[in-house]
């Protein structure tokens, strides 16, 4: 429920989305409010799950909004999605995102990755079995711990896109941005689209190949 997960359970929640499941282990800063739309500064120090859903049902009371106040992890991942329909990201680092898109693949649900830095930001649309998974991408973990600085409109950008990009994919309308990967520069306000291809020898996705430390982990997850 940061500054990708507030704008676009927004605007999910206000197209109508029947049902959102909202995680976060968080609690709300000041330095979150530049970016974070569903918080203020009268929440400060609330867990940002507890105000993203008092804002959220002030909203849209009929969309059924489960709140998970917690870190996503390995061995919590298969909990947080079973019975989901997309899996939308709002994280901030990489390892998280590896866990959405290695959960992604096992359970065969679509996963809407999206990042942002300062003034860019990039969004795809993985669809397991169908397209490149975000590991086919070679995402290299750059050890980055500080908070990294993003100018607030930027994740208001990309969130929108994700969110339209969820809303086609539960309507099956539209051209979704599969083996695509849509990257756009606040500096200079372009868009440009790269294409991608499966990368066979992925560890996740590869025909040959899988990442068995990691389902075996999930292996262990109470079903």
């Amino acid at each position: 429920m940061g500054g990708l997960g507030s704008v676009s359970a927004y605007y999910l929640a206000a197209a109508g989305i029947g049902s959102l499941r909202i995680a976060d282990g968080d609690f709300v800063e000041a330095g979150n409010l530049n970016r974070q739309i569903l918080h203020g500064t009268g929440d400060i120090g609330k867990p940002k799950t507890q105000s993203a859903l008092e804002k959220l049902r002030n909203l849209n009371p009929y969309c059924d909004i489960t709140p998970i106040q917690s870190i996503l992890t390995d061995e919590n991942i298969l909990d947080m999605i079973t019975g989901c329909t997309v899996i939308l990201d709002g994280t901030d680092n990489l390892k998280a995102r590896k866990i959405l898109n290695r959960a992604s693949i096992l359970k065969n649900i679509p996963f809407v990755y999206a990042g942002v830095n300062g003034f860019t930001g990039m969004v795809s649309t993985f669809i397991p079995g169908e397209t490149p998974c975000m590991e086919c991408l070679s995402f290299r973990d750059t050890g980055q711990n500080e908070p990294i600085g993003i100018i607030g409109p930027t994740p208001g950008v990309i969130a929108s896109i994700q969110s339209m990009e969820t809303i086609k994919l539960i309507l099956g309308i539209g051209d979704l941005l599969i083996k695509k990967l849509l990257v756009f520069n606040g500096m200079n306000m372009t868009f440009r689209k790269i294409e991608m291809e499966k990368n066979p020898d992925c560890p996740v996705c590869g025909r040959n190949t899988e990442d068995r430390q990691f389902n075996d982990s999930l292996n262990k997850v109470p079903k």
